[in-house]
């Protein structure tokens, strides 16, 4: 296959780095034994990350970002696919140190490669994607320590990000009471809409005075957020609750102490979506296309918006601002 097709690629020009759309061909594709017709990808803080010229997840260039992608095998040398099966690849070294989803074709190793569970669309599992998967890995991760909706209220911080607004959705249809906290006054209704039962500003996570034991408030977590934030959490988990961490945008340096733990026997679990295990992803991602599915009109209002290759120089920086909510989808038809 010789026809060029369109790509959005990094490159580097004197210590910068700026994405552009670009023409490729087949032959400029890294190694892999499949090759996708890729129809949709999504934007993640990571994808942000290595937009930035400073970035400190890309390392070689040229290269194509993004870490999601759904579409349509066009060949495959591995007999586990064949031409026309419609598959879903997120993370790995997708979008980092292999070309990734922003382009209409990419090639991939097989061992990446996982094929689109009965009742998701292709649209769908990208409006999900690598946020939709850690969402719901933090969800299966609560519910194997016995957080159960009896149990109390969930918190679910930066809940107007991707993880957070996914998780929101799936934890409420799960009959969830689900506190959603937020820095946004915009998002309450929004958030109230995709199923919270109470809105929280951020702020009243961490309160004025953080302590390292503190009130019983929520029978489980879910936390993109990281730093301060889950310090505050960990200090108010009841007994024998648990909070998954996903996220560090609120800094990587978690001031806690041992007591929460040996006084209140509360869980800390780190969630990984880059290299989770493939058994792990076809189970979380059969739950996100059966029990944990969101309703049609929680997939739309996920949705902020969908662009093109040409806007994404433009929408990557939003996530770094903090301006985003919910998910942006690249449609690459």
């Amino acid at each position: 296959m010789d026809a060029s097709f369109k790509a959005y690629q990094l490159v580097e020009k004197n210590g910068q780095v700026e994405g552009q759309v670009r023409a490729l061909t087949i032959r400029d594709l890294p190694e892999g034994e499949v090759l996708i017709r890729v129809h949709y990808s999504g934007i993640n803080y990571k994808d942000a990350l290595a937009n930035m010229s400073d970035s400190p997840i890309v390392k070689d260039y040229p290269m194509i970002p993004g870490i999601d992608l759904a579409g349509e095998v066009v060949e495959s040398s591995d007999d586990r696919f064949s031409t026309g099966d419609p598959v879903i690849v997120t993370s790995y070294d997708l979008g980092v140190s292999h070309d990734g989803g922003y382009s209409q074709y990419a090639r991939v190793k097989a061992e990446w490669v996982l094929p689109l569970p009965n009742g998701l669309t292709l649209k769908q599992a990208m409006v999900l994607g690598t946020a939709g998967l850690t969402a719901a890995l933090s969800i299966d991760q609560l519910q194997a320590h016995n957080v159960t909706p009896d149990r109390g209220n969930v918190l679910v911080t930066g809940a107007s990000g991707g993880v957070g607004s996914i998780a929101t959705a799936m934890l409420a249809n799960l009959g969830y009471h689900v506190e959603a906290s937020t820095g946004k006054d915009e998002a309450h209704q929004w958030l109230s809409d995709l199923g919270a039962t109470t809105i929280i500003d951020r702020k009243a996570v961490t309160g004025e005075k953080r302590r390292s034991i503190d009130k019983q408030t929520w029978a489980g977590a879910v936390d993109p957020v990281g730093g301060e934030t889950l310090a505050s959490i960990i200090s108010k988990l009841k007994y024998n609750g648990a909070v998954a961490v996903s996220g560090l945008t609120g800094g990587v340096k978690v001031p806690t102490s041992v007591h929460p733990f040996i006084l209140r026997g509360v869980h800390l679990i780190g969630i990984d979506s880059v290299f989770c295990p493939m058994d792990v992803r076809k189970k979380v991602w059969q739950r996100m296309a059966t029990d944990l599915k969101l309703t049609t009109k929680q997939f739309q209002s996920i949705t902020n918006q969908e662009i093109t290759l040409d806007a994404l120089s433009e929408s990557l920086p939003t996530l770094l601002e903090g301006k985003a909510q919910g998910r942006i989808i690249v449609n690459l038809l």
